[in-house]
């Protein structure tokens, strides 16, 4: 990352750090301290029909989802959407919500969660869990920190189920 002047920030795609998620990748592009808490973005690429983010939302913080290719499923309070490559969604805080590639595609998105909050931990934490260094309990004490709380869906369960059952 390299900052300009006092304002400007600018990430290299090569140089930014890349961290497992459930469902593929993700690559930490500015966490809010370096946009002055302007903003918060990360680039998430998941396989064919693979998960993302469970249901949840954030109490401060609006989130942005851009499709930059592929097509992704995105819970929308009680609503799953399907956005297809080029399409945006906005949720604004406190609004249930969750994304995974399409049952038929991958999906390459650009999330921006805006104001910012500091999010990299979170992740990096997300990361250690997956590889048996860290607990869910640890995630769950620290979900006002990171302003990502954790909730149930029925619709999401249900159209991730169905999902699922699509899968060659």
């Amino acid at each position: 990352m390299t900052l300009i002047g006092p304002e400007a920030v600018v990430v290299r795609g090569d140089e930014a750090e890349t961290v497992s998620m459930l469902g593929g990748q993700g690559r930490l592009l500015a966490d809010s301290s370096a946009t002055g808490g302007a903003l918060s973005t990360l680039r998430v690429t998941l396989g064919r029909g693979k998960d993302g983010a469970t249901p949840h939302y954030h109490g401060g913080s609006s989130e942005l989802f851009f499709v930059v290719d592929g097509s992704a499923q995105v819970l929308v309070g009680n609503e799953v959407v399907t956005a297809r490559s080029g399409d945006l969604v906005v949720v604004p805080p406190h609004l249930p919500h969750a994304f995974a590639a399409a049952p038929d595609s991958g999906a390459d998105l650009l999330i921006v969660i805006t104001p910012g909050v500091e999010r990299f931990d979170y992740f990096r934490l997300l990361e250690r869990i997956r590889a048996g260094e860290a607990t869910v309990e640890e995630l769950l004490a620290k979900q006002d920190l990171f302003d990502n709380h954790f909730l149930e869906s029925p619709s999401w369960r249900d159209a991730r189920e169905e999902a699922a059952r699509s899968e060659p």
